[in-house]
């Protein structure tokens, strides 16, 4: 198995130089939300491994909302992001990056602060890379191959079908999946067809997660007697935050939401790129911080194969801490509408949004950090729309497939390669074609 890892270089763009910049990130796409992925500044359809990328401009248009605190107003920087999710180490990627489109990159690059044309590109990228508080992958150890692969394999088996049905459907189910199994055996051998074998598993890969595996819970259980007593002061802080922590959603500026609509649902995936402010004050920073820290151990080694809690619509989604742990960013990868995607999460999981975002400024009221809040629907998603940011440039390697499509893929190629199946599992098979 090859595991999946994320990137993302962070930097803070030169004011002087912002107009240039969304002018050539512009010019990487064939229209506003549609990118070229052959285009001569950064061609990333060329890396083979690479699942999603975005640049993006980091432009916080609620800084201003701290006044409701009776805070001053603080400017922080407008960045400039490059995400990716990727199979096997970033490392390799990003070397790979700089070998084939390094000069393009420094061209993005340049309308940074501090990076300078004749600097390692390479070493520069590293170390400007933020890793994530927390990071989901909807399916750990499915690579852009297989999907692409397994793509090709059902389209075959569906084109064959259409066209020997009436001889098919005369045929028992067990006598049908071996002459589809026949089909895609000679259509292999004539290398129209390849389902390449997984890789084995990085070791220290293993090793890394295993460790993570025990050494979190091991951790929570040594310092238990100190979470217990901290409890009941963590509670009572908790509900005079939430008595006195101020709401702000106000309606959506209109041309930002014309502006972000003009990029979303132009296929069937679609990218989501939203950040904001803590609630001002250690504890949030402290309480944001743990939660953030569950999720990743939870993503890590219990929703990794197709789901969230109960959402299956995101395929990739990371949170990232920025300016000292005093804003955060939350992207994602998700199928469906962005409404769709918004009520997915507020009928199944609303208590997790609470968890995360209610550390943000403004977010509706809650009760205990999981009742109410995104409960209240509409303040919720004239929050999240409010700290939405326009994604500049988005890539998707496999356009046209949600990650169901995928998994249904992956269960059809299950079903050519295994070797002993009942006839029940033969009918549900066959279903899937």
């Amino acid at each position: 198995m090859t595991p999946q890892s994320s990137f993302m270089i962070l930097a803070t763009i030169n004011p002087a130089r912002e107009a240039d910049l969304r002018e050539l990130l512009a010019s990487m796409n064939h229209e506003p939300g549609l990118f070229d992925p052959t285009n001569a500044i950064a061609p990333l359809g060329d890396f083979r491994r690479l699942h999603f990328a975005r640049i993006v401009i980091l432009e916080d248009k609620t800084l201003s909302d701290i006044a409701v605190y009776g805070l001053p107003r603080v400017d922080y920087p407008t960045y400039l992001a490059f995400l990716g999710d990727c199979d096997g180490p970033i490392d390799e990627l990003l070397a790979e990056m700089v070998d084939r489109s390094g000069e393009g990159l420094r061209r993005i690059f340049e309308h940074s602060d501090d990076y300078t044309r004749g600097a390692d590109l390479l070493d520069w990228m590293k170390a400007h890379n933020v890793t994530s508080a927390a990071n989901y992958v909807n399916w750990v150890g499915r690579t852009v191959r297989q999907v692409s692969e397994e793509e090709l394999l059902r389209q075959a088996l569906e084109k064959f079908i259409q066209e020997n049905s009436g001889l098919l459907r005369t045929m028992r189910p067990k006598l049908a999946r071996d002459t589809l199994r026949n089909f895609v055996a000679a259509e292999q051998q004539a290398g129209r067809l390849a389902l390449t074998p997984s890789e084995p598993t990085p070791w220290g890969w293993q090793l890394r997660n295993f460790v993570h595996l025990l050494g979190i819970p091991i951790l929570l259980l040594i310092v238990s007697p100190l979470l217990l007593l901290a409890l009941p002061f963590f509670l009572v802080q908790l509900r005079r935050c939430e008595r006195s922590d101020p709401v702000v959603a106000p309606r959506v500026d209109p041309a930002h939401a014309n502006l972000l609509s003009s990029i979303e649902d132009l296929g069937v995936t679609n990218q989501f790129s939203a950040m904001g402010s803590l609630k001002p004050g250690l504890f949030r920073r402290l309480t944001i911080t743990l939660v953030l820290g569950a999720i990743d151990y939870t993503a890590r080694h219990v929703f990794n194969r197709g789901r969230l809690a109960r959402v299956t619509t995101i395929q990739f989604a990371r949170w990232v801490f920025l300016d000292d742990k005093r804003r955060v960013i939350f992207a994602s990868n998700y199928d469906g509408s962005l409404e769709g995607y918004m009520d997915d999460f507020i009928n199944k999981v609303g208590f997790g949004l609470n968890v995360v975002f209610s550390n943000g400024l403004g977010y509706p009221r809650t009760n205990w950090l999981v009742l109410n809040g995104a409960k209240d629907e509409q303040s919720f998603k004239e929050y999240l729309r409010r700290h939405q940011v326009p994604t500049q440039v988005w890539y998707n390697a496999h356009p046209g497939l949600t990650a169901l499509d995928k998994r249904r893929n992956s269960l059809i190629r299950e079903g050519i390669e295994k070797s002993n199946v009942t006839d029940s599992e033969i009918q549900g098979w066959l279903q899937l074609l």
